[in-house]
């Protein structure tokens, strides 16, 4: 009986410290989004329609559709976005159609969702 409950104690601790470590990990690498800085987009170089883009950092995932139409951006759809608690980031598209930048302020409480809605909005309009 004694072994057993080493046995499930050791399990536990293990399970634990494997939870803690991967916790750990993810938080890394959201928070070296905090870092990224966006440069002026000249959407004139494209031709009028629809553009896709995607970027994706565990636990957030983003697939845009960008309208190009007489060299501005004048629609933004959110295709897809799993977000955990960054639901409310979804309003920065209004700020970057108003502002046809992607330098603008991410909405408070929805950081990472925030920059990973810009990461798709430019990827969506990388020239290849």
């Amino acid at each position: 009986m004694k072994k057993v409950l080493i046995i499930i104690g050791v399990v536990i601790a293990v399970l634990v410290l494997s939870i803690i470590i991967s916790m750990k990990v993810v938080e890394g690498k959201l928070d070296d989004l905090r870092d990224i800085t966006f440069e002026a987009i000249d959407v004139s170089e494209h031709a009028d329609g629809v553009y896709e883009g995607a970027y994706s950092q565990f636990p957030i995932s983003v697939k845009v559709e960008v309208t190009i139409l007489d060299g501005a951006i004048t629609e933004i759809d959110i295709v897809e976005h799993e977000h955990g608690k960054g639901g409310d980031a979804e309003t920065i598209i209004t700020d970057v159609i108003e502002s046809q930048s992607l330098a603008v302020d991410t909405i408070a409480g929805a950081t990472y969702s925030s920059i990973a809605i810009l990461l798709a909005v430019e990827d969506a309009l990388a020239i290849e």
